[in-house]
């Protein structure tokens, strides 16, 4: 019969999840994503990582309502047979529609124009600070301030990597790439190609690219196992390098922290410069990395002598390490799953495998509103000037559902930390038990 619709079950779907057949569902319709995800402004990631799947949830925290009109042309005339939705998506999809309605998507306040005023007001601190004083005191000062800089500029790239943080695209790319490559040289191409995935598979040990730093750092157990990253496509090796690293690992944790943004930068050459890769404006990306590295290897040669230097550089690195050190309590400490991230449990992926940090209202420009990372992961699209108004809905969503909100003190964050990394590092040092004692134990209490 004309206009009789058509139907497949979620296994029938399941079918569609290889490239060059990704299928997904939205709102129980089913859409040929197959050729899209090359054009993806998100990446491939995320549409291979939930290909063959309901995945409105993830599409709502993503996509502004006008998103929906395009969807039309990729729809395969099939609806999902056996589409349902539970409670806690049901909830959560209002508070979008309640946001969207009220505005709050777009009440940007005046966080980006601030912030690049105070990167700005800060960058010419530093210049003056090298290049017109003498003492040791105040090029070490400089650095001091120079970390800042990197740490708020890098607020910024984020904000504009989530939303539109300026009045058009073209203005959110130029904050982009000034924020990104030209004032921190790490590259907005980079950080969008792992975050966005960070986000969409929060605390998969074989898929966030955020929780897979063997040799270095193992969170959990079931990395010893050597398991495959997704993300990578590679082997995360438990070898004997890794088992003496990973086991004191919560004695190196805040020293590897000071100089971690030497692997941020080589991250940054080997992502922009694999020709391998498909890199959205990989030309404004380079370009803007070598603005970088031309004005920050300048500025540390006015510095009088080498020793200056290299405590100069050293310290900008140790400053923004607090920066890097928030980023892994958001996330170390909490649940981790191996296998890939699911459609239909969006909220209650995101509250179990993300921590809040509390702290007094007067402290957001310094934690740049990530401390409310569960906000922030549930509601990606919102302005950071937000994220502390929504928290009571969020607590109050999780409460009802019996889902946890965990909200600790920077201290407290930093001990819970080192507890789980002191954890996996004594599992690691039993040399004659290669697997870990606790395996059942943390199949049951930890990962579900």
């Amino acid at each position: 019969m004309e206009g009789e619709r058509k139907y497949i079950t979620a296994d029938d779907l399941k079918q569609h999840c290889k490239p060059g057949d990704l299928w997904i569902s939205i709102q129980g319709k089913v859409y040929d994503v197959s050729n899209w995800v090359k054009k993806h402004p998100g990446g491939d990631g995320l549409l291979l990582s939930l290909a063959g799947q309901d995945v409105t949830d993830a599409f709502t925290a993503y996509h502004p309502g006008t998103a929906w009109q395009y969807l039309d042309e990729f729809f395969t005339g099939y609806y999902l047979k056996d589409f349902s939705v539970s409670e806690v998506s049901r909830d959560y999809r209002r508070l979008v529609s309640e946001f969207a309605k009220s505005g709050l998507f777009e009440k940007k306040g005046h966080v980006a124009f601030c912030s690049l005023f105070s990167v700005f007001l800060m960058f010419l601190i530093v210049v003056y600070g090298v290049l017109k004083c003498q003492s040791v005191w105040a090029h070490l000062g400089s650095a001091m301030v120079l970390g800042m800089l990197w740490m708020q500029s890098a607020y910024v790239g984020h904000d504009s990597g989530h939303y539109q943080v300026m009045k058009s695209p073209g203005y959110n790319k130029a904050a982009q790439l000034l924020a990104g490559n030209c004032l921190t040289g790490i590259s907005i191409a980079w950080w969008k190609w792992t975050h966005n995935q960070h986000h969409i598979a929060c605390n998969s040990l074989d898929h966030d690219p955020d929780l897979q730093h063997i040799p270095m750092f193992a969170v959990s157990s079931h990395l010893f196992n050597s398991i495959t990253s997704y993300f990578y496509g590679r082997r995360l090796n438990f070898d004997s390098l890794a088992r003496f690293l990973i086991s004191y690992q919560h004695w190196t944790f805040y020293p590897v922290m000071c100089v971690a943004r030497v692997n941020l930068f080589l991250q940054t050459f080997l992502l922009l410069f694999n020709p391998k890769r498909r890199i959205p404006d990989r030309a404004l990306n380079i370009i803007g990395l070598t603005v970088f590295w031309t004005w920050f290897p300048l500025l540390v040669s006015f510095l009088p002598n080498w020793e200056q230097r290299i405590m100069f550089v050293l310290t900008s690195f140790a400053v923004t390490s607090i920066q890097h050190v928030q980023f892994c309590l958001n996330h170390f400490s909490a649940d981790v799953y191996i296998g890939p991230p699911e459609g239909n449990d969006w909220f209650e992926k995101q509250t179990s495998g993300t921590l809040d940090i509390s702290c007094s209202s007067w402290m957001d420009w310094f934690f740049g509103g990530l401390q409310f990372q569960l906000e922030h992961h549930l509601f990606p699209r919102l302005p950071r000037c937000q994220l502390r108004k929504v928290s009571p809905l969020v607590r109050d969503l999780c409460k009802k559902h019996n889902l946890p909100y965990r909200s600790l003190s920077f201290l407290e964050a930093n001990q819970w930390t080192i507890r789980t990394l002191r954890t996996a590092a004594l599992e690691a040092r039993d040399l004659t038990n290669p697997l870990p004692k606790n395996l059942l134990w943390e199949a049951v209490n930890t990962h579900g």
